[in-house]
């Protein structure tokens, strides 16, 4: 069986760190999914490209252009999802934020997620657990423990490097033990919480409505 995994990343330069540590990211969930007897398609959303799609979306009361629609639809019915930002003054990009702001509310119910960052220094680290961890699970998804945190050395050799490696293959374990076990499926709701919303890209229109001449009838004003 394959897993669907989606990647958001938010890097503005090309090339970039942040597209660097998410495709890294990518490559060890698709080696973790497949020890596991499955496999893995992993699809990217270069949120640089929708940047100009999300201010119209927001500028509009929220009203999705095709472009975020579509990618709204792919996070929403993914297995599992790797998020990755540069760090901005000491929190997530606004070009990040701004893409979560235009989900679904529903769009992460119990979807795995890694969360990770980049940064020039390492003295940004916290950003994982003071800013995207409590970001996630407010959008109701499920956070592996392991986050994924790469300063601009972290990037190069010796044991800076072999270290991120680790926390990659940590995290991509995490991942694929959740995407596998079936927690990442579509329409999934919180484990063990007994809420039975589901998730929804809240892109498609509920066909099961009440006729508008039904509405009215009766009525005199």
């Amino acid at each position: 069986m394959s897993r669907r995994i989606v990647v958001v990343t938010a890097g503005l330069s090309q090339p970039s760190s942040t597209r660097l540590l998410a495709d890294q990211i990518a490559a060890a969930v698709t080696t973790q999914v497949a020890a596991r007897g499955e496999s893995a398609a992993v699809e990217v959303i270069e949120l640089r490209e929708l940047a100009t799609d999300l201010a119209a979306t927001m500028a509009s009361g929220g009203m999705p252009t095709a472009a975020v629609r579509e990618a709204r639809d792919q996070v929403s019915s993914a297995d599992g999802l790797v998020a990755v930002t540069p760090v901005f003054t000491a929190s997530y990009s606004g070009l990040f934020k701004m893409f979560f702001d235009a989900l679904d509310p529903a769009a992460l119910t119990g979807m795995p997620v890694i969360v990770a960052a980049t940064a020039g220094t390492p003295r940004h680290s916290l950003v994982l657990d003071l800013a995207l961890r409590p970001l996630f699970t407010y959008l109701r998804a499920v956070v592996v423990p392991t986050g994924v945190f790469a300063a601009t050395g972290d990037f190069g050799t010796g044991a800076e490097s072999e270290a991120l490696s680790s926390r990659i293959g940590r995290a991509a374990g995490e991942l694929a033990a959740l995407a596998v076990s079936g927690s990442g499926s579509l329409g999934s709701s919180v484990p063990g919480s007994g809420d039975e919303r589901r998730r929804t890209s809240g892109t498609r229109l509920d066909t099961d409505v009440t006729p508008f001449a039904t509405l009215l009838r009766g009525h005199r004003g």
